[in-house]
């Protein structure tokens, strides 16, 4: 996982919004409240945007795991800049220590990580759902993550192994396809039918392995599994030998903030044991954490 991306992920947390209209502190719901609250909903005005910023991460994000050096051209291509544009952010970021220069290839350097390290350090979640995957981890003797929804993706927020490394992606930063993640069906599952339809239009549903569900009906049909039996079981979708179960985790208005999981190798386990051996675990860590959200 390349810098950008783990910056990307440690970053930019979208929680999942909830399925009832919230109510502002007058008790009035978002359908009905004044135009100018209803208006500040929709988000800042363009005039109080830094364009410059927002230009700025973009070239930070331009770099991924499969092309970790790109050209000046390659940039303005990834981020709809000019190619002077392109320039002038580049060499702006190196001044600044966040990207290195070989000639004509740039990359970023490890000073990235300093942007996502201040979220790790900072955010409230993560250190509230770590010690909850740790007692699971070391109690089931098995792996255990949680993540958030960040558009199509599932970012891993706090993560540990108990000594048994069954994936990469099970490491805080790591991003993962959400309709292939167990933590990404739970959280789709507490959305409204109407925007998870939404959200499977807009996705490009790869197979990453044979089991891999691409199908747009069939993964409706298992959100809809996952939101009527309050968790989700992932088999071989993401990796080969990976099987996953995965409960939401909610705050204490209700609202799903976070999904968490416990993960293993498939020759250690088969899905119905999971259910039966890691669930029950997972459930109650899942009721203790929502007196803490």
């Amino acid at each position: 996982m390349s810098a950008a991306r783990a910056f990307e992920d440690l970053s930019a947390l979208a929680l999942t919004a909830p399925a009832e209209p919230a109510l502002d502190k007058g008790g009035l719901s978002s359908s009905t409240q004044k135009p100018e609250a209803a208006a500040a909903n929709e988000g800042p005005l363009k005039r109080d945007l830094v364009a410059g910023l927002e230009k700025g991460l973009a070239v930070i994000e331009a770099f991924d795991q499969e092309r970790p050096r790109l050209t000046i051209s390659e940039v303005a291509g990834r981020t709809g800049l000019t190619r002077a544009a392109a320039r002038r952010y580049l060499l702006t970021l190196t001044h600044l220590g966040f990207v290195t220069q070989d000639r004509k290839m740039f990359a970023l350097s490890p000073k990235v990580l300093r942007l996502g390290q201040s979220y790790m350090h900072s955010a409230r979640l993560p250190r509230i759902v770590e010690p909850e995957l740790h007692k699971l981890a070391y109690a089931l003797k098995e792996a255990s993550s949680a993540g958030v929804l960040d558009g199509g993706d599932v970012i891993c927020i706090a993560a540990t192994s108990a000594g048994r490394v069954v994936s990469p992606t099970l490491q805080p930063g790591a991003r993962v396809p959400a309709y292939c993640a167990a933590n990404g069906r739970v959280m789709l599952a507490a959305l409204p039918q109407a925007e998870v339809d939404d959200w499977i239009a807009r996705q490009q549903l790869t197979p990453l392995t044979p089991h891999t569900i691409t199908h747009p009906e069939r993964l409706r049909i298992e959100i809809a599994r996952a939101r009527a039996l309050g968790y989700a079981c992932i088999d071989q979708e993401l990796e080969l030998g990976l099987r996953t179960v995965a409960v939401p985790l909610r705050n204490y208005r209700g609202d799903v903030v976070a999904a968490m999981n416990i993960s293993v190798h498939a020759s250690r386990m088969s899905m119905d044991q999971m259910v039966e051996h890691c669930l029950p675990p997972l459930l109650q860590a899942q009721a203790h954490l929502r007196m803490l959200l």
